[in-house]
Formats: C-alpha cells, structure tokens, sequence
C-alpha cells in the first residue's frame, strides 16, 4: 500500500464503465492509501486526479445503482 500520492510508476487500468466510446474513458490506480488516483485514458500525461477514497466508493455505487 502507497503512503504517498504520487502516482508516478503505477499501473493503471481502465474502468469497467468505459464502454470505447466517445473515447469516454478513465483510469484508476490502485493501492494507494485513502485515495484513488484517476486520469483520462486518451491523454495519461495530464494531470491526475485524487479522490478521496470514501468520495470515490460513493461514487461508484451511485453509478451502479443508475443514479446519476
């Protein structure tokens, strides 16, 4: 488990809610303590985003629950 937040050397996958298209896709890093780091598939030099990971559990059930 990472300590620190920078994502530097990790690996990243690609969400399972990125269908391909509209090139809509993100991507999640894990193992990184009390956040998940998120950046954009089509350009993984951009700045990456770290949610707060209760945030970002919220936000997942949320999207699988359709209520968007």
């Amino acid at each position: 488990m990472r300590t620190t937040h920078d994502p530097a050397g990790v690996t990243w996958r690609k969400s399972s809610y990125s269908d391909g298209g509209d090139n809509n896709c993100i991507e999640v890093a894990d193992g990184f303590l009390g956040v998940v780091p998120v950046r954009d598939s089509k350009v993984p030099d951009s700045p990456v985003l770290c949610f707060p990971a209760a945030a970002w559990s919220s936000f997942i059930e949320t999207v699988k629950a359709g209520r968007s």
